[in-house]
């Protein structure tokens, strides 16, 4: 089974990102999905995201990448939550 690689960016790189990695961590371990999160910041995604199935930032960034995106703001509010859980797995399910 492969194992995705995940980058959670947010502005520093610590605080918001750590909370959206916790959340996406229990996400992956209830559906048995396999994955690496690498926290980062949102300047970082350009040198990271060529290694990676799956970016999740807590804030719009500032360019497209060819690697899919899912700005989880919503895990930060906690509005809206249970449908970026499902953009997450259907992501990561479709690899």
């Amino acid at each position: 089974m492969k194992i995705s690689t995940i980058l959670v960016a947010c502005g520093a790189g610590i605080a918001t990102s750590t909370i959206v990695a916790q959340r996406v961590e229990s996400l992956l371990k209830e559906n048995k999905i396999r994955a690496e999160l690498i926290q980062c910041t949102i300047s970082e995604v350009g040198s990271l995201q060529s290694n990676a199935d799956l970016i999740i930032s807590t804030t719009l960034l500032p360019k497209v990448y060819e690697t899919p995106t899912i700005v989880a703001t919503s895990y930060i509010t906690g509005v809206g939550m249970e449908k970026i859980d499902q953009q997450i797995l259907d992501l990561l399910k479709s690899e």
